[in-house]
């Protein structure tokens, strides 16, 4: 009896161990997300870039005494946090799960703009923010032609902003050299 369980016992747990690393596996019922893996990498990378905006930000509106990158910095805090909550609601929607975490490369970033001065500071987070966001308008235009209808209206609805932050970005970088 023993020999019969515990092959039987194997394969249900090899199943499950499986689902858990598949990124495919819905946050709920081990249904399926409702999202395609491009949608998925689009969820992800949008968050985190979202967070790691966030959180450089927060850094800059605390470290700058330059009015300009600090007004820059209060905008991305509050565009990006309404970003990343209606990201988290499509992800929930989609029965996706994910991270709210950034990554250890994104924390190492700002990790290092921490640890900056004034002048030294106020040039490398605009360098980041204009780097980002170059990055993420091609992410974003890439989503828009998404076949999940969610993520392509968010992305299109979105892409605009994205396009506005980096023209402002470059516009004060420019103006701090």
């Amino acid at each position: 009896m023993k020999t019969k369980l515990l092959p039987a016992l194997l394969i249900c747990l090899m199943y499950v161990a499986q689902s858990c690393n598949d990124p495919k596996t819905a946050k709920k019922y081990n249904y399926e997300t409702e999202v395609d893996a491009p949608g998925l990498g689009f969820l992800n990378d949008a968050i985190e870039g979202g967070r790691t905006e966030i959180k450089a930000s927060m850094l800059a509106e605390n470290i700058s005494k330059n009015p300009q990158v600090v007004d820059f910095a209060k905008m991305m805090v509050h565009d990006h946090t309404a970003a990343v909550e209606e990201l988290k609601q499509i992800r929930t929607d989609n029965l996706v799960d994910g991270t709210n975490e950034i990554g250890p490369e994104a924390q190492e970033k700002i990790d290092s703009l921490g640890k900056l001065t004034d002048g030294q500071f106020d040039k490398a987070y605009m360098q980041m923010m204009v780097s980002d966001h170059n990055e993420a308008v091609a992410l974003f235009s890439e989503a828009s032609e998404t076949n999940k209808a969610a993520i392509q209206s968010f992305a299109r609805k979105t892409l605009p902003t994205i396009e506005k932050h980096r023209d402002a970005a470059k516009n004060i970088l420019a103006s701090l050299k």
